[in-house]
């Protein structure tokens, strides 16, 4: 697994990493047994870099990772966010004392006296532009509760306002085949001031493993079947905020462009991996098959210039209309 330096952290992660939402919650049914021996093979190819939030399985996620750090000898970074508890969820939430309470509490989840990266958990647009917020991360760091923080964001105008404050060392944002507009100008400026980028939901929500068709069943606790209309939470984190039916029919116009030998999870992943200021993907997984789909990304070779215009012509021409003007 090839790692690389995760803005100026300091960092070295490996470039195919885990995401734990659907581990926590959301996602349907979850075995802590099984998610147990997701994260352990990730660690045995290679993952050193896990991302979860605090309201992931309401710290479910959080709380698997000492147990993972006690059966592995080798070290991990570990990625949180915080916010996203506040009821209601609007700029005003966004104090220190809030956060600093969101942070001690991940500190005794994660069973750590710092945490290794704090994520905003896609806060309220105002946010970006309270200069105060970021005043409070810098003293968390400064009282040895944060080693770096960073944002995660809903929007490219987030990303490109948050990297505007000199400490912010990461954005997490949406970024695959579905969600291209980072690739305009963030991913450019996020590289030029050396912040690192995760990239989130890189399947779609699993639309891009190529898995689903008309037929496919989802439980009542799983966002994919009541957040399609952004009903919990915005909708672009659900599909990537295109229709269920739309984007079975893209995928199998994408499915010819599928290297021998690979999956359409694999091409998906190694699409946005090709891009430079990617530092990863994150994609989740809850059964250690699903991790060495995902991690096998990484031996993509690189994509053809006939693959790479097709994929181009199908977001200008299909997608692009539907998202781009909204994200």
């Amino acid at each position: 697994m090839q790692t690389r330096p995760l803005g100026r952290t300091g960092f070295e992660v490996s470039m195919v990493s885990f995401g734990a939402w659907a581990i926590g919650g959301t996602w349907g049914t979850v075995s802590d047994d099984e998610s147990m021996a997701a994260l352990r093979r990730a660690v045995e190819l290679g993952v050193n870099f896990f991302d979860t939030a605090d309201v992931y399985g309401d710290g479910r996620s959080e709380r698997l990772l000492p147990r993972l750090r006690r059966d592995v000898r080798a070290p991990f970074y570990v990625a949180t966010k915080a916010g996203r508890r506040a009821n209601p969820h609007d700029a005003g939430a966004y104090t220190l004392a809030s956060l600093t309470g969101y942070v001690e509490r991940s500190l005794r989840n994660l069973e750590v006296d710092a945490l290794d990266l704090l994520q905003l958990h896609c806060p309220p647009t105002d946010v970006y532009y309270m200069p105060e917020v970021f005043d409070g991360l810098d003293q968390l760091v400064r009282a040895g509760k944060l080693r770096f923080y960073g944002v995660s964001v809903e929007r490219v105008e987030e990303a490109l306002k948050a990297i505007e404050y000199p400490n912010v060392q990461s954005v997490q944002i949406i970024f695959n085949l579905f969600r291209q507009r980072p690739a305009d100008l963030f991913l450019s400026q996020a590289r030029e001031r050396n912040v690192g980028v995760l990239a989130r939901l890189p399947l779609s929500s699993g639309m891009l493993s190529g898995k689903m068709d008309a037929t496919t069943a989802f439980a009542d606790d799983d966002h994919r079947a009541f957040n399609r209309d952004g009903a919990a939470f915005d909708r672009g984190e659900t599909f990537s905020g295109i229709d269920y039916q739309v984007g079975l029919a893209l995928v199998e116009e994408l499915r010819p462009l599928v290297p021998r030998g690979f999956s359409m999870a694999q091409l998906a992943l190694a699409w946005i991996l090709e891009h430079g200021g990617v530092t990863c993907v994150i994609p989740g997984a809850k059964r250690p098959a699903q991790v060495e789909d995902n991690v096998r990304a990484a031996d993509v070779p690189t994509l053809a210039a006939s693959a790479r215009a097709r994929i181009d012509s199908l977001y200008q021409t299909r997608i692009r209309p539907l998202v781009h003007h909204r994200w």
